[in-house]
């Protein structure tokens, strides 16, 4: 087995950053991988510019402490960059060494075998011509009790606890220069959000520049391939960031698992189902109150 590095991106949430680390070093694997974390710099331009600092100063202090990996490997930017930009840029640069990357954010903690199946899912699934990326989450939503794998395709892609390939990541055209013609497409408009009827105002609030997201232009680069991301019938991971920190705005009642530990049974045949893709989009399906905002706040 090849072991993908770890990228773990961290802003300043020492904390929770610690509990990351906690959980990720008790894999039996961790201390055979190489760990890159990528530390944001402090905004400058916030009247918390101050507080900011001292919060991602003791994320700086607190990282030389790392242990429980082969290799630890710390990149700290002097300025602030954003999430989407680091998570780019970071992937970009150790996938380009490595071929293969496992993502991991400040707010995610996994079990004890999270490393066991990511490595052996990226072994097996490396030449699989549906598999675009692979996920350590699985939303909460119906899975039908007739489904008897332990793994599924959906063509919605995570962002959390992720990995894939770099012959899959260098498709991503991060400009998505063809964002007008698809937008005036109601017929790709509509494929498009077969996984969740909240992907077209996200991808539309992305490109009008009111939000900053890499994860919606990963689904959408998923969505053009016409490639899938592999998901576990029971999450690996856990989002612990529901508090005041930097990205909860990012995260709602769909990110709600618990852990579970165990084997997962990788095999070749798995296919989309349609009734899986149809309970998700149902799943994800903005409120009334979410739409209405969207439609006179934003005009999407």
């Amino acid at each position: 087995m090849t072991l993908a590095p770890i990228v773990l991106f961290c802003y300043n949430r020492v904390d929770h950053l610690r509990e990351t680390i906690q959980y990720l070093a008790a894999n039996p694997l961790a201390k055979d991988s190489t760990l890159y974390v990528f530390s944001d710099g402090p905004k400058t331009n916030s009247a918390t510019a101050k507080d900011d600092a001292e919060r991602v100063q003791k994320v700086r202090d607190y990282l030389p402490t790392i242990e429980g990996f082969a290799d630890v490997r710390i990149k700290a930017a002097e300025t602030n960059q954003g999430l989407a930009n680091s998570v780019i840029r970071g992937v970009t640069e150790v996938i380009a060494q490595h071929g293969r990357v496992i993502v991991m954010e400040d707010d995610i903690i996994c079990t004890t075998d999270f490393l066991a199946f990511q490595n052996a899912a990226l072994d097996f699934y490396e030449n699989h011509p549906l598999v675009f990326s692979i996920s350590g989450y699985l939303y909460p939503f119906t899975i039908p009790a007739t489904y008897s794998r332990d793994v599924l395709l959906l063509p919605r892609a995570s962002s959390l606890g992720w990995s894939t390939w770099k012959d899959r990541w260098e498709l991503a055209d991060w400009s998505v220069p063809d964002y007008a013609d698809f937008i005036r497409n109601p017929e790709a408009r509509r494929a498009f959000s077969a996984s969740g009827s909240d992907l077209i105002p996200m991808f539309e609030k992305q490109q009008k520049g009111l939000i900053s997201s890499w994860a919606i232009r990963w689904s959408y680069t998923h969505f053009k391939q016409k490639r899938y991301c592999l998901y576990p019938i029971r999450s690996k991971v856990e989002h612990i960031g529901y508090d005041a920190g930097t990205n909860f705005g990012r995260f709602s009642r769909h990110h709600n698992t618990a852990l579970h530990e165990g084997k997962i049974q990788l095999t070749s045949d798995v296919q989309p189902e349609p009734e899986m893709v149809r309970n998700l989009k149902r799943y994800f399906r903005p409120s009334l109150i979410r739409q209405a905002i969207n439609r006179y706040k934003y005009g999407i």
